[in-house]
């Protein structure tokens, strides 16, 4: 059930209503932006929602049961003034998101909050944008406690892990480009797929700063090939850092990393028939 204050129900209830759509979002690091469905911008609460001409939030539904709700969003990045390389940065990512409606010739009256998630997925195309809201109940679909794997649950380098990432990262320049995925480094002497799975982040060129993950590395043509393409085109010189790949395999930490002893998975437990085809795999 929605809530809201008395005078902005009644308002509601008139035969003419004046009222707009606010949409506040909180990134991870305290940055607050705000926007709304008015002609002009509207102050409420001490922020500042901006008047979004290209902003268009879709209609809101509501279930009596457990599954998750979820709100899209439509809007162009200019005019929002949301910068496109802060999205691929995943600036944006996980952001806490209030959707609420105020009576905007008299904000006196309240809100009344409609929806209250975190961003999910953001498409971008042609300078707009796509972004998908989560609802709270979302929150239920993720596992809150660990289960026995036979693969490692720590991420490379991370506090369980321990290893340290600088004695496993090399860097280079790009001295041949095929596409923004596909592109190679003729100085590089590491074993086939010794980055695979690793990172690769830019440290100049048109992606400076934006990372990506690596699909495949084959020492024969010294290539690298990425998950995804990057957003700006990649060019020969543009420089790199890259550090090593783990597949989480008990013989991955073992001989790659020498860090068994942090190893956080569980290789030798009995498992089902599916769980064993699946390790296989």
């Amino acid at each position: 059930m929605k809530s809201a204050g008395s005078s902005l129900l009644t308002h509601l209830s008139s035969e003419v209503t004046s009222v707009a759509m606010c949409w506040k979002l909180t990134t991870a690091t305290g940055t607050v932006l705000g926007f709304t469905s008015h002609s002009t911008d509207l102050v409420v609460s001490g922020v500042t929602y901006k008047s979004a001409v290209g902003f268009t939030p879709t209609a809101i539904q509501t279930g009596a049961g457990l599954n998750v709700d979820n709100l899209d969003v439509q809007g162009v990045l200019d005019a929002l003034g949301i910068v496109e390389a802060d999205v691929y940065a995943g600036v944006y990512d996980g952001a806490e998101v209030e959707v609420f409606l105020v009576n905007w010739a008299n904000l006196n009256h309240g809100i009344m909050r409609l929806r209250k998630g975190f961003l999910g997925n953001v498409k971008i195309a042609r300078q707009g944008f796509e972004a998908e809201i989560r609802g709270l109940l979302e929150r239920f679909q993720r596992s809150i406690v660990e289960v026995y794997t036979p693969g490692c649950r720590a991420d490379l380098g991370d506090a369980r892990c321990t290893v340290d990432l600088g004695a496993f990262t090399e860097t280079g320049t790009i001295t041949s480009v095929t596409n923004r995925r596909v592109f190679a480094d003729t100085t590089r002497t590491e074993a086939d797929g010794y980055f695979l799975g690793g990172l690769l982040t830019w440290t100049s060129g048109n992606n400076s700063g934006l990372s990506m993950e690596v699909k495949q590395y084959t020492l024969a043509t010294t290539q690298f090939e990425l998950m995804l393409p990057m957003r700006y085109t990649v060019q020969v010189g543009d420089g790199y850092s890259v550090y090593a790949g783990c597949d989480k395999a008990w013989e991955t930490c073992r001989d790659k990393f020498n860090n068994i002893l942090n190893f956080r998975g569980e290789p030798f437990v009995p498992q089902t028939q599916d769980m064993a085809v699946s390790s296989i795999r």
